[in-house]
């Protein structure tokens, strides 16, 4: 499995929904509320196999309240 980490802009006053939408898929490994540019901060793990692009676009950001993301992909370095 691939550990990603993606942040999460959400509309103004919508970071409860849309945390709560991501809770309701399961997709998350953990999820955090963050401050500075991104109101929250999410750990997933996709599949092996899976296209990591299509996989974030196809079960997160079709979320209402979503504005922007970043994705940060992970290696194993050691």
């Amino acid at each position: 499995m691939a550990c990603v980490f993606v942040q999460i802009r959400c509309q103004p006053g919508k970071t409860y929904a849309v945390s709560d939408a991501i809770y309701e898929r399961e997709i998350a490994s953990e999820l955090y509320s963050t401050s500075g540019d991104y109101d929250l901060l999410m750990k997933i793990y996709i599949p092996n196999g899976e296209d990591i692009g299509r996989y974030i676009n196809d079960n997160l950001l079709n979320i209402e309240g979503i504005s922007r993301s970043l994705t940060t992909l992970t290696f194993q370095a050691f």
